[in-house]
């Protein structure tokens, strides 16, 4: 299938669930338009005189526009970001507009078991980096969280994003920060104990106007890994844009010195980082049901098998 028919039907399945049609009587509809176009969806947003369009949508309480507007006092207008197909992550984002046109949030939804655990998480590490005093990191605010027809809603503050270059001495700050979000003072001075971002990938990041980095896509955080995760995640996902994943392993593997000497890290702790950060990566793909990468045997056994570097 190609992706843009993919996209408009998950799109024909979320709709529902955003504006549950009427069960009886007259309901107001009013008009959205696929953007930038049926054959390239990326968004569905309002109709105006410049975004033509002939989808009409539900109004009202019913909708989840109505219960926005309930939330931020004022009415809502919201653009949904239309997803690819076959992402285990996938769930419904939306842009709140208010009344002025201005933006007021990105809201996730969770519209699955799986896809509801990572909002829940998302939600209680934000918490946990509001109560955090950083100096690095800038991550968004949570301003509303709850249930809403059996779907999880967060509601996430803007960033103020701009495009830019993010300098290696700020991404490494950002790093070593993050490492030790949600630690006990017994695991700051264990090797095998940091915390890390999860999807500490290029598209997940801004330099911020004051020097900082602003970071989203909190949902996959945790602790209890080695530290220079975060480091490893960033190189392979920039890899994988102009190599293919086995090349992109082994390219993985073969800068890990380089990409982790700046935590002071030895040459045996940064191979050997190297392979157990792939091995978390395989492994959260497997417990996902998904394999964007293609099966293990194909991307990482034949560049394990051949190291010595675990115990």
């Amino acid at each position: 299938m190609r992706d843009f028919r993919a996209r408009l039907r998950y799109l024909d399945e979320v709709i529902p669930l955003l504006y549950p049609p009427p069960t009886s009587g007259a309901v107001d509809r009013a008009p959205y338009a696929l953007v930038p176009s049926r054959f390239l969806p990326r968004r569905l947003a309002p109709r105006s005189r410049w975004l033509p369009g002939r989808r009409r949508l539900p109004q009202g309480p019913r909708t989840i526009e109505g219960h926005l507007s309930e939330v931020f006092g004022e009415r809502v207008r919201a653009t949904s970001h239309v997803r690819p197909a076959l992402r285990a992550n996938r769930k419904p984002i939306l842009e709140i507009h208010g009344a002025s046109g201005k933006l007021l949030a990105f809201v996730k939804i969770g519209d699955s078991d799986r896809s509801r655990g990572l909002v829940r998480h998302e939600s209680a590490t934000l918490e946990l980096l509001a109560a955090t005093p950083l100096k690095v990191v800038v991550s968004p605010a949570v301003l509303h969280h709850g249930l809403w027809n059996g779907l999880e809603v967060l509601a996430l503050s803007p960033l103020p994003t701009r495009r830019g270059r993010v300098s290696p001495s700020l991404l490494n700050r950002a790093v070593q920060e993050i490492a030790t979000l949600g630690l006990t003072r017994v695991d700051h001075v264990s090797h095998g104990h940091h915390a890390w971002h999860g999807d500490f990938s290029p598209w997940n990041m801004a330099p911020a106007p004051d020097g900082r980095l602003l970071v989203w896509d909190w949902e996959r955080f945790a602790t209890g890994v080695p530290l220079g995760f975060d480091a490893l995640h960033h190189f392979f996902q920039r890899a994988l844009r102009r190599m293919s994943p086995p090349v992109a392993a082994e390219a993985c593997l073969a800068q890990a010195v380089r990409t982790l000497t700046p935590f002071g890290l030895s040459e045996g702790e940064s191979r050997e980082t190297a392979v157990r950060y792939l091995i978390t990566l395989a492994d959260r793909y497997e417990r996902d049901g998904h394999q964007p990468l293609g099966p293990p045997s194909e991307w990482l056994s034949p560049l394990i098998d051949h190291q010595e570097v675990l115990p």
